[in-house]
């Protein structure tokens, strides 16, 4: 049985359509962070369960009943999240973190460290440089993570 997780960031108050079809028939979302509007978190709930934490522009009201990290665990998986990568304060190997999820720098990345997986989804939002629109996406099967980072930026 395979339970897949859609990873998203960087939103910024935009969630495209791509990006919906995408996501479609997850079994839980993950947003790391700069959702940029409480009606991104809604729309991804008519999806699938959302885990979402604030990224350094959910500053609003709304954004407040968001964490900055958030460890929750998936199909016997636990994911670790924060925002920006710069900013990770624990030793996830030593936790037993199987993946940590980031965001905010935009660049899509996905390495293993010490047998950790760490994943950026990029940006979902608007466009910013000449970066792609991409999101992520992991099945959870048994014979462990199968990450993919999707490149919407052609529909």
């Amino acid at each position: 049985m395979t339970f897949r997780i859609g990873i998203i960031s960087d939103t910024h108050g935009l969630l495209r359509p791509e990006a919906e079809r995408r996501l479609a028939g997850a079994n839980h979302i993950i947003h790391g962070g700069d959702i940029g509007s409480p009606d991104v978190i809604s729309a991804l709930q008519q999806i699938a369960p959302v885990t979402a934490i604030r990224g350094n522009v959910d500053t609003a009201g709304w954004a407040s009943t968001y964490a900055d990290t958030v460890l929750v665990r998936l199909a016997g998986r636990t994911f670790y999240v924060l925002h920006d990568l710069n900013t990770l304060q624990v030793s996830p190997a030593a936790l037993g973190i199987d993946m940590v999820v980031s965001g905010h720098s935009h660049v899509p990345k996905l390495k293993t460290v010490d047998g950790v997986l760490y994943l950026n989804p990029g940006s979902a939002g608007p466009r910013r440089f000449k970066l792609s629109i991409t999101l992520a996406t992991v099945d959870i099967t048994p014979v462990g993570l199968q990450p993919v980072i999707h490149d919407l930026s052609s529909g």
